[in-house]
């Protein structure tokens, strides 16, 4: 499809992705409001946090775990799978279930074994099985509306656990970096909205450069976690393959592997995700790597983040790799909305 022939863009996009994506910076501005408002009380001392989620429910505390690196006064760790760890299994530990359905089976199985280990226990979620679970317990629960895909509430995701985690003054006030962030978001979308022409539209642009290509995207620090999202949201959009790789870890491993088969490499297209906020060293290890891959004939590109804050350039960062993602998926003629490989694999497993 001709990306700058947005009005049939509603044909492919019957569910109105493209609002969701639109939506975004009002998303997180809502979720950290809401997260102000919604009752918290009765915790006591808290060592460490444990996200349990899946998919678009943990890529929120993916994002939250990366910005409090260096500024949070506990470990944030997300745990994607059944069980809860050995180390976390006790009452300094506070296990967040954020499940958008709430019926996420790996996510209430974590929940579950907080509950039997004596740690301090929260949910976060639309509804389903986690809220009943919760109410039935007595445990607290956040619930916000949010009828679309799982992916499309990363504000909520990130925004509700960033004011939680606020408001249990686990981090000094964030609020002047999600102000910028939310600001820049909107700026951002001046040149990357479905009525921005290609020729002046960096995401379409780049939905372009990726269309037939093998995707991976490398980001480091603030930016992993949103090349992680990038890969997610060309997976789930626009139904292509595609990976994410961290620096530095990448350059002891994966960047060995430029050199068979000719055939793919050639169809490789690898964007590097960049900030100020990088480590100078992964910010050399970035360039450097790019010139290593541009010389074994794999496509390339990059991105510099946008903002002032840690938090408005990794946001910004989400943001464009939404909209590409989308632009992508109008590229191929896919609807953005529904996945079926995916929930193929989970009636079979229900049954």
């Amino acid at each position: 499809m001709n990306l700058d022939d947005y009005q049939q863009f509603s044909i492919l996009d019957a569910s109105r992705m493209i609002e969701e994506i639109d939506n975004l910076p009002d998303q997180l501005k809502l979720a950290w409001e809401l997260g102000h408002t919604n009752p918290l009380s009765g915790f006591g001392e808290i060592r460490q946090v444990l996200v349990a989620g899946m998919g678009g429910s943990a890529i929120g505390a993916d994002l939250l775990a990366a910005y409090l690196e260096p500024i949070g006064r506990v470990p944030l760790i997300v745990q994607r799978d059944y069980s809860l760890p050995r180390w976390a299994m006790n009452p300094h530990t506070l296990v967040i279930a954020s499940s958008h359905s709430g019926n996420t089976e790996e996510t209430l199985s974590v929940f579950r074994e907080a509950q039997e280990n004596g740690c301090q226990v929260m949910g976060i979620s639309t509804g389903g099985k986690l809220l009943q679970e919760c109410q039935n317990s007595g445990i607290q629960t956040w619930v916000f509306q949010h009828c679309g895909q799982p992916r499309a509430a990363v504000g909520y995701s990130f925004g509700l656990l960033l004011a939680l985690i606020n408001r249990l003054e686990l981090v000094e006030d964030p609020s002047r970096d999600l102000d910028e962030a939310i600001a820049v978001m909107r700026r951002l979308q001046e040149h990357v909205r479905i009525d921005v022409p290609v020729a002046k539209n960096p995401a379409k642009r780049l939905a372009g450069q990726m269309v037939g290509r093998w995707i991976t995207v490398i980001g480091s620090g603030i930016l992993a976690p949103v090349a992680r999202r990038w890969k997610g949201q060309i997976s789930e959009l626009a139904k292509t393959w595609g990976q994410f790789e961290a620096l530095p870890e990448m350059n002891h491993n994966s960047l060995a592997g430029t050199e068979f088969p000719a055939e793919i490499l050639s169809k490789m297209f690898v964007f590097f995700l960049q900030a100020s906020a990088d480590h100078p060293r992964n910010h050399l290890r970035s360039e450097m790597t790019r010139q290593t891959m541009m010389l074994a004939g794999i496509g390339t590109d990059t991105l510099q983040a946008r903002g002032e804050s840690r938090l408005a350039q990794q946001w910004s960062a989400l943001l464009l790799g939404d909209y590409c993602a989308y632009y992508l998926a109008m590229a191929y003629g896919v609807d953005p909305t529904p996945i079926p490989a995916i929930m193929t694999l989970k009636q079979a497993l229900q049954s």
